[in-house]
């Protein structure tokens, strides 16, 4: 193995390293140097795009054609996208590694998934007039500046919403760079502007001048906390600063005159400077250490350090780690470093490795976790396991040991292992990991249709495993050219068993491919009908779709297909899908029944359903406000029920209904009262009870009212409207219909017992024995109560009814001498 440390150089206190990750990335004949380079953090994609402001030789028309390539880490071309659209001015990634485009009219691409497929949207606010000149992207957004110095911000790619930014001064601006606003005060992306010798830091709000004296500058660079500006001047010097200007913290001098190609953050303790083929690595105080190249270097800033791009290499430049250095620096005495060296000497059969043990068992804990953490930070398997073999011999010695992190970075280095194998390209450092997550990670693979790789980690972390299939599926429809009984096939045979599989989310895939006999057949498969059904609706498979939301059960994804349908289909047709479904037409009548009479009409006209709609028309009546509009709707009712010899009946009650209207409108015009409305029973009370008792007695006759109604309702109305002399006389008649108990009830409720009284012999006859005499008692005749309990002799009454009367009253010796004849 070779020794770790012979490729760390010291910058200033600290170690960097330079790390050979791949070799051959490129065909040598791609003259890097013409193609704007632009890599996506975490170890990513790398994006070529040939550079419009360079001169190229011509290798014939295809060659000529405008691409973005897009290639792993390791030179492995992923994905070409062919480019028609106008001059590229802004190419940049997102961390969810979506590659960004902007053109120079302000149309912005998003390439989602690295297989070409994207969204798109305009950058608006002036961009298609004064066009794009430069962008600078972050995490989750961008910021575009124009050719007027307006900034156009982007803050996220789900929802674009571009705004302007606060107008800054007008000038030449000879460099730029943005703050990500997870690292402002003001949580808005922050502009840093090189206009004169000066910055001028735009926000949304504000542009304010950082009275700067030392530029112009060529470059500008934000470390990756968002704490410290790297400037490079055009006299070739490079300060640092914070990044509120208020401290100069180091400056170099390169002594070049030739402006750098690329200045980069490594971290956030150095700044990478990049010419054509030398790179500068420049620390704190202004310590530097130089690379030479036999190439055109571009540089890719990652969070913990710099990716190095040239046709032949992919090199990884970052500091040194603490524990990496503890283990492996040549001067240091520590115990993990001891430890490793106990581990070659036990492989050596020496008995020195016991000796080291005992040296440091101390500190042996201490010792096995730098071991286990140095592992992790290590490119070199062989490295990687020397380090963990340690560990090992080292937590063998101990008496109680928590294995729990030397079992995880056991995981993370064979995960970490495979996905930087030079076919896969995804160089990730443990840092770069940990930030990153497994769960993206296996995202950035399914991108790359690395399906079985990204099976095995996920079963290997016990990661769900649903969205691989799901995504390998909908890439085999969009892409076999098998016909679609076998594909379909294929998909379920693979993903039989498989839990919380969508087959929504490939039967979609294949709907967008233009293959709907597929989407269908694989819709079948899909046990969500909530997500069977939108699909089926977007397929215009309507009444497939309906059939499925009523196997479900569900009412309201009903409801939704069927005023999706009404929406779209001519009424006719929505009643003839509906009419074969009875469990969609009892919902349709249930919902119109409160708020659409008119759609329950045409429900009722459609299925013949004669009763139902003239009930419609009757209830509107019975709602309507005015006499004349509801006789329309009540004639309405009555042409329906016509032509139908089982609806006599019916027919003859609106009839009737109609001919009670027309006469209480001739009442309303006569009386000044209103009649319109009421019952045939309310009309005669109200008519009775203003003294119209010849047109009650016509109601009557019209309407064929029974004679026990009619007296019930001329007796409440004279009651009500206390006509005691007409009732007086009524008491003259010598038959009731309805007898006359109701007369003596009523009258006296309504404060009448003398005329109360009148009715009592009359109503004697029908009586119990002994029940007038609780009736003359209630209207107050205490002795003809006396005489009728005489009459029934019931003592009992005669004692209450004494008791009652008072003593010493007249009504007293009355009722004694009543009782005293009764015992005689």
């Amino acid at each position: 193995m070779t020794i770790p440390t012979a490729d760390w150089e010291k910058v200033g206190d600290r170690f960097y390293r330079k790390i050979q990750l791949y070799t051959a990335l490129f065909d040598q004949d791609l003259e890097l140097d013409n193609y704007i380079v632009t890599g996506c953090s975490y170890a990513g994609a790398i994006a070529l795009h040939r550079d419009e402001t360079k001169l190229h030789s011509f290798r014939g028309p295809q060659a000529s054609k405008s691409s973005i390539d897009i290639y792993s880490c390791a030179g492995k071309l992923i994905r070409r996208i062919n480019w028609d659209k106008g001059s590229i001015k802004g190419l940049g990634w997102s961390e969810d590694e979506r590659l960004i485009v902007v053109t120079a009219d302000g149309t912005v691409r998003c390439y989602y998934d690295l297989q070409g497929d994207f969204t798109q949207f305009s950058l608006g606010n002036g961009a298609e007039e004064y066009g794009v000149t430069s962008c600078r992207f972050y995490g989750t957004g961008f910021v575009a500046l124009l050719s007027n110095n307006h900034l156009i911000s982007v803050a996220q790619y789900e929802e674009p919403r571009p705004r302007l930014l606060a107008t800054p001064p007008e000038g030449a601006v000879h460099s730029w760079t943005l703050i990500p606003p997870s690292y402002t005060l003001s949580r808005s992306v922050e502009v840093l502007l090189n206009i004169a010798q000066t910055i001028h830091v735009v926000d949304s709000s504000e542009s304010e001048d950082r009275l700067l004296d030392i530029g112009p500058f060529t470059h500008i660079s934000v470390s990756p906390n968002g704490r410290f500006v790297a400037l490079y001047t055009e006299t070739g010097k490079a300060f640092v600063i914070t990044s509120d200007f208020q401290n100069r913290l180091s400056e170099h001098n390169s002594k070049s005159r030739t402006p750098p190609k690329d200045v980069q953050w490594c971290g956030n303790d150095a700044v990478v400077v990049a010419w054509e083929d030398e790179v500068h690595v420049i620390g704190p105080n202004g310590a530097a250490v130089k690379y030479f190249y036999d190439g055109r270097v571009h540089l890719i800033a990652d969070h913990d350090g710099v990716r190095l791009i040239t046709n032949d290499a992919c090199d990884f430049l970052h500091k040194v780690p603490e524990v990496t250095d503890e283990v492996f620096r040549f001067d240091t005495e520590s115990p993990a470093s001891i430890l490793l060296d106990a581990v070659e000497q036990l492989e050596n059969q020496s008995p020195k490795a016991d000796d080291n043990i005992q040296l440091i068992r101390p500190n042996l804990v201490e010792a096995v976790d730098t071991c286990v953490k140095a592992a992790g930070h290590e490119f070199s398997i062989a490295w990687q396991k020397q380090l963990l073999k340690a560990a090992s011999f080292g937590k063998s010695v101990l008496d109680i040991y928590n294995s729990d992190d030397f079992v995880d970075m056991c995981e993370t280095l064979r995960v970490l292992n495979a996905v930087r194998y030079y076919e896969i390209g995804l160089p990730l450092s443990y840092e770069q990991y940990l930030r990153l997550t497994p769960e993206k990670l296996v995202r950035r693979l399914v991108n790359r249709q690395e399906y079985m790789l990204a099976l095995r980690i996920s079963v290997y972390l016990r990661l769900p495993t649903d969205h691989i299939y799901v995504h390998w599926a909908s890439q085999k429809v969009r892409t076999s050219s098998e016909d679609e009984d076998t594909i379909c096939h294929l998909i379920v045979k693979k993903l039989a068993g498989k839990r919380g599989i969508s087959f929504e989310a490939i039967a979609r895939a294949a709907h967008d491919e233009g293959r709907g006999r597929l989407a269908t057949e694989l819709l079948n498969h899909e046990p969500r009908a909530g997500k069977q059904v939108p699909l089926l609706l977007a397929m215009e498979e309507d009444e497939i779709a309906l059939d499925k939301a009523i196997e479900s059960g569900d009412s309201d994804l009903i409801f939704f297909v069927l005023l999706h349908l009404k929406e779209k289909l001519p009424l006719a047709s929505f009643f003839r899908v509906i009419n074969t479904r009875p469990v969609a037409t009892a919902l349709i009548e249930s919902s119109a029944q409160s708020d659409d009479a008119e759609l329950l009409k045409d429900l009722y006209y459609q299925d013949d359903r004669r009763i139902d709609g003239a009930n419609v028309f009757t209830r509107e009546a019975l709602r309507q406000p005015g006499s004349k509009t509801a006789t329309d709707k009540l004639v309405s009712a009555s042409k329906l029920l016509s032509d139908s010899k089982d609806t006599s009946f019916e027919l003859k009650a609106i009839q009737e209904a109609s001919a009670l209207l027309r006469t209480q409108e001739a009442f309303d015009r006569d009386s000044m009262e209103t009649f319109t409305g009421l019952s045939v029973n309310e009309t005669m009370f109200k008519l009775i009870r203003l003294g119209y008792a010849n047109r009650a007695k016509k109601i009557q006759s019209d309407f064929k009212v029974p004679e026990k109604t009619a007296w019930w309702i001329r007796l409440r109305a004279l009651v009500s409207k206390r006509d005691w002399n007409e009732l007086e006389e009524w008491s003259k008649t010598r038959k009731s219909p309805i007898g006359w108990e109701p007369f003596f009830s009523l009258i006296l409720s309504a404060g009448n017992p003398k005329l109360a009284s009148v009715f009592i012999p009359k109503a004697a006859p029908s009586l119990q024995p002994g029940d007038t005499v609780g009736m003359y008692e209630k209207c107050g005749m205490r002795i003809k109560a006396a005489e009728e309990a005489v009459k029934v002799k019931d003592i009992e009454s005669l004692d209450r009814l004494r008791s009652a009367a008072g003593v010493g009253t007249v009504e007293e010796r009355e009722i004694n001498r009543l009782k005293s004849e009764l015992k005689s």
